[in-house]
């Protein structure tokens, strides 16, 4: 196993636990419930929502969530949404309103109306409307979160499939590396006892051919005593 390898794996061991971890820690508690706020001095009727999130994080996340119900706008401390729309209803000339409090664990999310600027009859059937909206909002956002998380997890086991599959295919060339190295290892072994059995004959050839030479130096030696007798014999001709 490669350096690079080893360390992948340990990444992806630590991101694998730090998803347990966040997921075991998650809460999805969902509770809505009647409050009453100030918006502009008046006294506001509308719904409240504990979330487990950042506020700064929630703030975002409504604003983008309250355009579908009508044009929205940020001012002095809560968001506006100007002419809502429930269902197949607008209700020109009326505003919405949403407060995000908190901090970096918990936000209150409260939604709601100046019921001094809306009529009579309408305040009852969109408060309705509100309580569902506040209570989609909290379920769309931890589900949405809870789309995060799987949206890693699954990013997590394509990671592990492809690392498994990445060391499979490493473990076929190992495999074919090391039967082709045993597939060596035999032919240099093999090689390695012939060049012995060489080295062997080759010693036993060249003691040999030192023994050759010191019988012909030996015949060499008495040759040349029998001539250097013809030549003296010869010198005493006369």
């Amino acid at each position: 196993m490669t350096l690079n390898t080893e360390t992948n794996m340990k990444r992806l061991a630590v991101f694998s636990l730090s998803l347990l971890i966040t997921t075991y820690s998650f809460s999805q508690t969902i509770k809505v419930v009647k409050k009453n706020n100030r918006i502009k001095e008046n006294s506001a009727v509308g719904f409240s929502l504990e979330l487990d999130a950042k506020t700064d994080d929630i703030e975002n996340y409504l604003a983008k969530f309250l355009k579908d119900y009508g044009k929205t706008r940020m001012a002095n401390g809560y968001l506006s949404v100007s002419a809502p729309v429930f269902g197949d209803v607008t209700y020109t000339g009326n505003t919405l309103y949403a407060t995000a409090e908190g901090d970096d664990k918990k936000c209150q999310v409260w939604v709601g109306l100046d019921t001094t600027e809306w009529t009579g009859r309408d305040v009852e059937k969109v408060l309705e409307r509100v309580e569902k909206m506040t209570y989609q909002f909290g379920v769309k956002y931890y589900r949405d979160q809870a789309q995060k998380e799987i949206d890693l997890s699954q990013q997590a086991l394509d990671a592990t499939e492809k690392q498994k599959t990445r060391l499979i295919n490493q473990s076929k060339d190992l495999s074919i590396i090391l039967g082709n190295n045993e597939q060596e290892k035999l032919h240099l072994e093999k090689s390695l006892e012939n060049n012995k059995l060489e080295h062997a004959v080759l010693l036993q050839k060249l003691e040999n051919n030192k023994k050759s030479q010191d019988s012909i130096s030996t015949a060499g030696l008495q040759i040349k005593k029998v001539l250097d007798g013809q030549k003296e014999k010869q010198k005493k001709i006369n």
